[in-house]
């Protein structure tokens, strides 16, 4: 039972110290609308997508209102369009017709953002995921609600290098069809290892090969609240702070549980996951690198940030497994430098660099995310990147990815802003030597040897 004492406690969450549901997502296999003709192809996915999802959005407002818990953003996934339209298309123009016609649908039904322009290529490569890979720049730029991940690589099979190689040149060709918008249709592209079927939170969020034809996953976030909680609790042993840390993530996903629940009723829509990610906001006090301060580092960045970091993430997958038993997607600690004014103020001040952010990410949720680096950056120097972010995942058994914005026409002492959740960023400077030769070998990286497991 919820006594008056818990409603009071969430209502000072919600109220000071940011608490949120930060996504309610629908997700929708669209296997059914398969079709070799593609206009036919289009029309079915439209009229699946407003069907399944027509109500998502009023029912959300219902549930923020009834519960008083701000519900952030409702989204869509979608199964990846690679496998949908092979059978239709036959161009890399082809799949931007999908594109927009997931935007038009993302559109009628109200939605934030919609996920699942997306391919898994992390053995290897068909004609249709490459058609796809290569439309993802126009795709974007044509589109302002189509969110677009790329898996390249797996524990199991190793990391696709023909994939990453291509993705440099991806990321660079989708900054320059956004120019004029400071780059932004790179905040809407994400490379993974290990991505995880049921992801919530954009841009990496697609409807798994083997989930249900329609799925309710809830993303939730609280940074600030952890923060207040450990605020009471300075100077304490490591033992008080990890305690704090689990309880505090308990209390915050039982709040996404009761969400996820009624939503699911209300929607007639079975319940998938709950994703606890201590997902940032450009808010001031809704930080994750304001929680490792508070932990005891000066600035996120400073020696002992990750081990401050590792204890963090663990804690709070601890916390929430205790509170729901459908605990998934990416739980854990975001560290969108974009996204978080903690991140922000540390790579200004000059405490958190691109390496030691990658270095975070061995223990961190996902990976290099939301980072501008100047417009200038070569494809070979940003395939580099996402081949090392990409066998940290591989061979920690973890999930990785990069969103790296190179914002044409800017560098290293600029900034830019991208509004709303997507906040503002310092461009970073990157490693200036060559990898070139590195990234331009033809074939994979193989499984490590402790993948061979059955």
């Amino acid at each position: 039972m919820i006594n008056i004492l818990e409603v009071e406690e969430t209502n000072r969450m919600v109220s000071d110290e940011n608490l949120d549901v930060r996504t309610i997502t629908i997700g929708i296999s669209l296997f059914d609308c398969i079709d070799s003709d593609l206009d036919k192809l289009n029309e079915n996915i439209y009229k699946k997508i407003t069907t399944v999802a027509k109500d998502l959005v009023p029912v959300g407002d219902k549930i923020e209102k009834e519960f008083g818990i701000p519900i952030v953003h409702k989204r869509i996934s979608v199964t990846p369009i690679a496998m949908i339209g092979a059978a239709a298309c036959h161009s890399p123009k082809d799949y931007v017709t999908i594109a927009k016609t997931l935007d038009k649908a993302a559109k009628k039904v109200g939605v934030n953002f919609l996920g699942g322009y997306s391919a898994i290529v992390s053995k290897g490569m068909t004609t249709q995921d490459k058609m796809l890979i290569e439309s993802i720049p126009e795709a974007l730029s044509s589109t302002d609600f189509v969110c677009s991940s790329v898996n390249v690589g797996s524990t199991k099979t190793g990391i696709n290098m023909d994939a990453v190689r291509l993705l440099g040149q991806i990321v660079k060709d989708t900054a320059l069809a956004t120019e004029e918008n400071d780059s932004l249709g790179c905040a809407k592209l994400v490379v993974f290892c290990n991505a995880p079927d049921d992801n919530p939170f954009m841009a990496g969020a697609f409807h798994g090969v083997s989930e249900a034809d329609a799925i309710i996953n809830v993303g939730v976030s609280g940074p600030g609240v952890v923060k207040t909680a450990l605020s009471h609790v300075r100077g304490e042993s490591f033992e008080v702070l990890c305690e704090t840390i689990k309880k505090t993530a308990f209390k915050i996903t039982r709040v996404g549980q009761a969400v996820a629940k009624e939503a699911s009723r209300m929607l007639h829509i079975p319940f998938g996951i709950i994703d606890l990610s201590l997902a940032p906001t450009p808010a001031v006090g809704d930080s994750v690198a304001d929680i490792l301060e508070e932990i005891g580092v000066e600035k996120a960045g400073a020696p002992g940030t990750t081990a401050a970091l590792a204890l963090l993430n663990d804690q709070v997958k601890k916390g929430g497994i205790m509170a729901s038993s459908y605990v998934g997607g990416l739980s854990g600690a975001f560290i969108p430098v974009s996204e978080d004014q903690g991140m922000i103020d540390s790579v200004e001040a000059g405490a958190l660099t691109i390496e030691k952010l990658e270095a975070m990410t061995c223990v961190c949720s996902v990976g290099l995310d939301m980072i501008a680096i100047p417009g200038d950056t070569k494809a070979t120097t940003i395939s580099g990147i996402i081949a090392d972010e990409m066998a940290i995942g591989m061979v920690n058994q973890k999930t990785t990815a990069v969103r790296l914005i190179p914002v044409i026409g800017k560098t290293v002492g600029d900034s830019v802003e991208f509004g709303g959740l997507l906040g503002h960023a310092p461009i970073m400077p990157v490693n200036q030597f060559d990898c070139q030769d590195f990234v331009n070998r033809k074939g994979r990286i193989p499984a490590p040897i402790h993948s061979f497991k059955n």
